[in-house]
């Protein structure tokens, strides 16, 4: 357990490495082992806990519970990207455990900062179907968990390659989970759209940051610095989860955007100076690469002194969207306008 508030908890179980496809495929145990060694001396691990049912109702329909709970025992797959093996629906409620203790920790006060590393990934998982790699989503079961045990205002940013479409879906019509995603577009699953801002009491509580592919560090600080941040501090977020994918790193198979270890870092250090942050693992698949950010994030978490985000000029197709942004987002153009 943490002995103070300015430990990192880590929440880790040996089982995340049981999780595994009969044939290759890129969510892989492997992804597990690199970002353990990334993070290896960091600090001490925590074992999770399973979900418990209500934090899966709050999230996941009924009908998702059962299909999990059908695929004990069995392998095979979901959907042509989604496989499951014979004890994926535990490890998956595993993995979902290990983002509410990680929660609590930050609403009790045992700790300021965590790492959810957990497999598989959760963002694509959508309220009644597994999708994309991902059979629960970690991240929004813990932001409804967090809610459940008093924080008032949870901010959920997503910078993995891919839009967190499940995510957004959850809490869509929620305006105290405020959903922020910086993903390359057009990329799969084809969602996260400027215009997509919410609705009903979630109106200006969604906002998507399409980056166009072959974007730079430069083009990630100038949205965070002009966009995210300006956005999440006019929320006033009481907590602050990240899915932190590694896919946009410039060395990964899947994604096409040019970020680097340090730039992860960089931005997680600006969220983690908001309010008490936990990162839940979700993409990346070049194990170095992994391996490298998710040892340079644990470190801005540890890290009493904010790291800079690039302040160089970005390319004028993201200027574009940053303007765009800035003028149009519910949140924003209030905020501008006070």
């Amino acid at each position: 357990m943490v002995e103070d508030a300015s430990s990192l908890w880590v929440v880790d179980h040996p089982l995340f490495t049981s999780h595994a496809a009969e044939s290759p495929h890129p969510e892989r145990p492997d992804r597990q082992l690199a970002a353990r060694a990334g993070i290896a001396s960091v600090a001490s691990q925590v074992v999770p806990l399973v979900a418990e049912r209500r934090d899966l109702f709050g999230v996941h329909t009924t009908g998702h519970e059962a299909r999990m709970e059908a695929i004990r025992g069995e392998q095979g797959w979901l959907d042509p990207d989604t496989y499951f093996a014979r004890r994926s629906g535990e490890i998956a409620r595993l993995a979902a455990g290990a983002g509410v203790q990680a929660v609590e920790a930050l609403v009790t006060e045992q700790a300021t900062r965590a790492f959810v590393l957990v497999r598989p990934p959760g963002h694509h998982a959508r309220p009644d179907n597994a999708m994309g790699f991902c059979l629960l989503n970690n991240i929004a079961i813990a932001a409804a968990a967090a809610r459940a045990r008093g924080a008032e205002r949870v901010a959920i940013v997503d910078f993995d390659v891919h839009h967190g479409n499940g995510t957004q879906e959850i809490f869509y019509a929620d305006g105290d989970v405020f959903f922020v995603s910086l993903h390359q577009s057009p990329l799969y699953p084809g969602t996260g759209h400027p215009d997509e801002v919410g609705r009903d009491a979630g109106r200006g509580a969604t906002l998507n940051v399409p980056l166009p592919a072959s974007s730079t560090p430069a083009d990630y600080g100038a949205a965070m610095r002009r966009v995210v941040l300006p956005a999440l501090r006019a929320f006033g977020p009481s907590l602050v989860l990240v899915s932190a994918g590694f896919d946009a790193h410039a060395d990964d198979p899947i994604g096409g955007q040019q970020l680097d270890a340090a730039t992860f870092a960089a931005m997680t250090s600006a969220l983690a100076n908001l309010a008490p942050t936990a990162l839940f693992l979700e993409g990346g698949y070049d194990l170095v690469a992994l391996q490298d950010s998710v040892a340079a994030c644990a470190k801005a978490l540890l890290s009493s002194a904010p790291l800079t985000l690039p302040d160089s000029r970005p390319r004028d197709v993201v200027e574009e969207v940053i303007k765009q942004l800035r003028l149009t987002h519910p949140l924003l153009s209030e905020h501008q306008a006070r």
